[in-house]
């Protein structure tokens, strides 16, 4: 399995917390960067699967 598809799942998760926790502390920039983070992680763990995909792995 691909590095990016690893550290991007990650991202994702670390994206998610950080919005959470934006919304319970009203903090709209902290909100903004967790959704940041997510599509960032959203977008490496899919260039992770291409990589995979054009290797022959799964």
């Amino acid at each position: 399995m691909d590095e990016d598809r690893t550290k991007g799942k990650a991202k994702d998760v670390k994206g998610t917390a950080k919005e959470a926790v934006g919304k319970a502390l009203d903090d709209k920039e902290m909100q903004r960067e967790g959704r940041a983070d997510q599509a960032e992680g959203k977008v490496q763990k899919k260039t992770g699967e291409a990589k995979d995909a054009l290797r022959g792995k799964d």
